[in-house]
């Protein structure tokens, strides 16, 4: 005999907690092993239980969704995790994708898709309330676009590096210039091919895209093995 999938649900709510587990067990035939209303618990019930998969609030005291999600990894849990919550932020979607939630579903979808939701996320599907897909593929977009850039900065030669370092510390083309020793034609014309190599349309994206990848960090060790082509960055202050 096929033993019933295993659930664990984790919801302040003791009303939806409840209806939840009746749904479960009475519409998809699964075991919900243990239901808790107090998160902190629920790592311990995770690692006696051993559940197929987990249901859990987002918000919830002392221990939000995302802060169990990320304690569950950190413990070593891989328990599929799907969150079901009342918030349809493009935050909170993001964050627990990027935990490696299996599912994102919301509170005020119609009970029956609810469920259908559930049993697809037990067989391995990702999913999402419909509300969240067009945010979806937004994150999924943005997330082609900064891999596209990444691969540009292969793209920079490391002059290019050196400037976008200068222009992430706030530095004007005319600083840059004084700087490196060079013409404020040649420092603008530098910055016209870093915007349009790396898809972007002012210095300010360009330069916060190079503190996140610290590129400073990366364009003074380049220059330290190139003294010939590249002076190493200057300690400057913009004014």
């Amino acid at each position: 005999m096929i033993e019933p999938l295993r659930v664990l649900l984790v919801d302040d709510h003791g009303l939806c907690r409840l209806g939840l587990a009746e749904l479960i067990e009475l519409r998809l035939g699964f075991r919900v092993v243990a239901t808790t209303g107090k998160p902190e618990e629920a790592v311990g019930l995770i690692e006696s239980h051993k559940p197929d998969l987990a249901v859990i609030d987002l918000r919830m005291a002392p221990l939000d969704g995302l802060r169990l999600l990320r304690r569950l990894r950190d413990s070593g849990s891989k328990v599929p995790v799907v969150i079901l919550t009342m918030s349809d932020s493009r935050d909170d979607l993001a964050a627990a994708l990027r935990m490696g939630a299996r599912g994102y579903l919301l509170k005020d979808m119609d009970p029956n898709d609810v469920i259908e939701a559930i049993s697809r996320a037990a067989r391995g599907e990702l999913v999402v309330a419909p509300a969240m897909t067009a945010k979806l593929a937004g994150l999924l977009e943005e997330g082609k676009q900064r891999q596209e850039r990444e691969s540009s900065l292969d793209l920079l030669t490391a002059r290019e590096r050196q400037i976008l370092a200068y222009v992430s510390r706030g530095l004007s083309n005319k600083a840059i210039a004084k700087t490196l020793g060079i013409s404020h034609d040649t420092v603008k014309l530098h910055v016209r091919h870093i915007l349009s190599k790396l898809g972007f349309s002012s210095r300010v994206e360009a330069a916060v895209f190079a503190i996140e990848h610290r590129i400073e960090e990366a364009a003074r060790m380049e220059a330290a093995g190139q003294h010939d082509t590249a002076p190493p960055l200057a300690q400057t202050h913009s004014r």
